[in-house]
């Protein structure tokens, strides 16, 4: 059984920036694609951003290209969302998602099986 915990939430003003976490344990993280999702209140989850296996392939939603980055740090069993230029429509719950055995990155909810319980942020205007 895989479990995901997400760090790294907070209160920000639009703006700024924060890193999120998620550290991963009970499986081989190195075979999983990871995601970023997120639920904005009255909103249905969304995909955010996701990475291959490797770390090689990443790609984004439209609306945080170019403020947000993915990476992993298979060492770490952990994948990382920074984000950058931070505006009030990003306030949402942050969910972190592991597929696995997914040799491509996943864009859709069903890619993926696991799911860590999320974290809040808020960016204040």
């Amino acid at each position: 059984q895989v479990q995901l915990v997400e760090s790294g939430g907070g209160l920000v003003q639009a703006g700024g920036s924060l890193r999120l976490s998620c550290a991963a344990s009970g499986g081989t993280f190195m075979l999983y694609a990871m995601g970023w999702f997120r639920q904005a209140p009255g909103k249905e989850r969304e995909f955010v951003a996701g990475i291959s296996r490797s770390g090689i392939s990443t790609i984004y939603a439209d609306s945080v290209k170019d403020r947000f980055t993915i990476s992993r740090d298979n060492a770490k069993n952990a994948v990382y969302l920074q984000m950058n230029s931070l505006k009030p429509e990003d306030t949402a719950v942050y969910y972190c998602a592991a597929a696995p055995g997914l040799v491509r990155v996943g864009v859709q909810e069903y890619d993926y099986y696991y799911w860590g319980q999320g974290t809040q942020v808020t960016v204040s205007s």
